[in-house]
């Protein structure tokens, strides 16, 4: 776990550094598909410290991750026993991927968008998707909503209020999220069945 801490502490320093826009690209793209650090850490201090790049920072993180989330996808496509497996046992998600394997092409754009939105490791929905050969314009349309409504919601929560909201951001992000996709789907199934 210190490696972790002393990553977080590298990404939040870079965050401020000349080169920010580039390492949050990196960042947003490998955790897609295997590393463990969410692009959040670095896109609320670059929002704080450049409010009027709010929209940049939030879509290049949104680019950069749903392009991560196609390296994913080719993960689970072409290397699930050799790559894939290994990285979702050591997530610890191996058993959940193969309960919901299951259900993954009636239900595989609302996992993706899911995943997408919520603190859900997306990086297990990527590789998940390209193990069963999800199909590629589902995963792309549901990964560009979902991870754009993220990370622009998150940029223009910062944009909006500042520093003020930080704490909030970063101590209830998971709750929020849950909660919107929660409140979406109700109101698709209240459409539905109306």
């Amino acid at each position: 776990m210190k490696i972790l801490h002393k990553m977080y502490d590298w990404l939040i320093a870079a965050a401020s550094g000349r080169y920010a826009m580039p390492v949050l690209f990196v960042v947003a793209f490998i955790e897609s598909s295997f590393f463990p650090i969410p692009p959040d850490v670095m896109i609320i201090p670059m929002v704080l410290a450049a409010r009027d790049k709010a929209w940049k920072i939030a879509g290049v993180a949104t680019f950069a991750s749903v392009i991560g989330g196609y390296f994913g996808y080719a993960i689970g496509f072409y290397g699930y026993d050799l790559i894939a497996k290994p990285i979702l046992e050591f997530y610890g998600y191996a058993h959940q991927f193969e309960v919901f394997k299951e259900y993954y092409h009636e239900w595989g754009a609302w996992i993706v968008f899911g995943a997408g939105l919520t603190p859900f490791p997306y990086k297990v929905v990527t590789i998940a998707s390209g193990a069963v050969d999800l199909n590629l314009w589902v995963f792309g349309i549901a990964s560009v909503i979902a991870r754009g409504m993220r990370f622009f919601f998150v940029a223009w929560l910062l944009k909006k209020f500042g520093a003020p909201i930080q704490v909030f951001i970063e101590k209830n992000l998971g709750m929020l999220t849950i909660v919107f996709l929660l409140l979406l789907l109700g109101g698709f199934a209240a459409v539905k069945y109306m």
